[in-house]
């Protein structure tokens, strides 16, 4: 759904001598694919003796051995493969550097376009032999290449004018799930008002319960059981029911712990299809946290569907069509109201968002026949999710004609006094 998108880092030289200066920014081109905490964590290998002999915007996590060096000012770092990470929001000011400071994290360019870069500024000491090799942003499921000649970027100096680098390098990081990880992390559920019941994830979504693949996981219980035995295991005291895992390090990535299901997922997206009028029809989307270990923060959804190029409103979230193929608008990004509902918290009865989409009808190709009210493709913080088949949806009633009740219609029938199984049977579907 985002063929295009993919994370540019740009090399750029500000001088260029046996001592030069190098402003390095990292650009976030996807629509919706997001770069969570920790944040990134951008590597390279030199390819000669070069050391950093300053830094200011980030730093690396090793300072290597500069025993070779002497004086009351060493290097930065001597590592011949240093691993850059981007400094707190509330680092010193004489630390910082321009687009800094955002503890490794990157929104998408749709969610967020003042958020979506980050750069630091670092003095390289000895003369480069020739370009880095072996870049990596330290995310799982990128892939980068090795660094191309680009145009020289360009820097507003002041209202009237623009400075630009000496010289400019580029690399480009694409993104594959399959990469990333074999298990899906999200699934979709569906249901509708006139089917009775609700059409849940496929079994094994994202494993199923015991395979050595799958997420650890806690049977349904209280919200009050399960924070009473996360408090004893915060104060050092063993829950007798569930180790919760806890990082060793800050940087370090805690495993799923979710609610023990046949899906087996950490989200879960519900469309209830709402109701029917004569020119709207109305869907509720509900996302739904199943993992106790983990806050969702800035989290985007995204849906595709033919009928979305006519969305009316969307009263919870915030929303921007994403065309993809010439006029193509089928396709269309949801995400949280700052500081509303911007943060899906961990599982339990405050763990999920919800809005509702109003939808204008085309009539000359609506119809809930075949699934068509029904999302093509759903996407969770980038991650494709697990959909229901195609025959498990919800279907017509038997032998119903292909019109269903408006509401206009439904309060007539209701005015002249017909029982609810009469106005079922006598209701013309649209």
């Amino acid at each position: 759904m985002d063929p295009q998108g993919n994370i540019t880092i740009n090399w750029d030289f500000k001088t260029i001598t046996d001592v030069y200066t190098v402003i390095v920014s990292i650009h976030n081109y996807q629509l919706y694919r997001h770069i969570e905490p920790p944040g990134w964590k951008l590597s390279w290998t030199w390819s000669g003796s070069e050391v950093i002999w300053d830094m200011k915007g980030a730093e690396t996590t090793e300072q290597g051995n500069c025993s070779t060096y002497r004086g009351d000012t060493i290097p930065h770092s001597c590592e011949k493969s240093p691993v850059v990470v981007d400094l707190p929001a509330d680092a010193p000011y004489n630390a910082q550097a321009g687009n800094c400071c955002r503890g490794g994290v990157l929104t998408s360019i749709v969610q967020d376009p003042t958020r979506y870069m980050s750069a630091f500024e670092m003095i390289v000491r000895n003369p480069m032999r020739s370009k880095p090799s072996n870049f990596s942003i330290g995310v799982a499921g990128y892939t980068c290449g090795d660094p191309v000649n680009a145009p020289p970027s360009k820097y507003r100096f002041d209202g009237q004018r623009y400075t630009q680098a000496l010289k400019t390098w580029q690399v480009t990081c694409s993104y594959s799930q399959f990469r990333e990880s074999d298990m899906p992390s999200c699934c979709v559920s569906l249901s509708a008002f006139y089917y009775q019941s609700i059409v849940s994830c496929p079994d094994c979504s994202c494993g199923c319960q015991g395979s050595p693949a799958a997420s650890q996981c806690i049977r349904q219980a209280s919200d009050e059981l399960f924070h009473y035995h996360f408090q004893l295991h915060c104060e050092g005291q063993q829950p007798n029911y569930l180790q919760i895992p806890k990082a060793k390090s800050q940087d370090e990535p805690i495993f799923p712990v979710v609610m023990c299901t046949q899906h087996m997922c950490p989200i879960r997206v519900h469309w209830h299809l709402k109701s029917n009028y004569k020119d709207y029809w109305r869907v509720k989307v509900t996302i739904t946290n199943l993992n106790f270990v983990k806050n969702y923060s800035d989290w985007s959804l995204v849906m595709q569907h033919p009928n979305l190029g006519s969305l009316a409103q969307v009263f919870s979230f915030n929303f921007q069509p994403l065309f993809q193929i010439g006029e193509t608008n089928d396709t269309v990004m949801l995400w949280g109201i700052e500081r509303y509902n911007d943060m899906l918290l961990q599982s339990g009865a405050s763990g999920n968002v919800q809005s509702e989409m109003l939808l204008k009808k085309d009539l000359r190709e609506f119809t809930f026949k075949g699934g068509w009210g029904f999302p093509r493709r759903v996407s969770f913080n980038g991650h494709d999710c697990i959909m229901p088949s195609p025959d498990a949806y919800p279907a017509l009633p038997n032998g119903s004609p292909r019109k269903f009740p408006t509401s206009a219609a439904v309060h007539q029938v209701v005015f002249m006094g017909l029982s609810p199984l009469v106005l079922y049977v006598v209701v013309v579907f649209l």
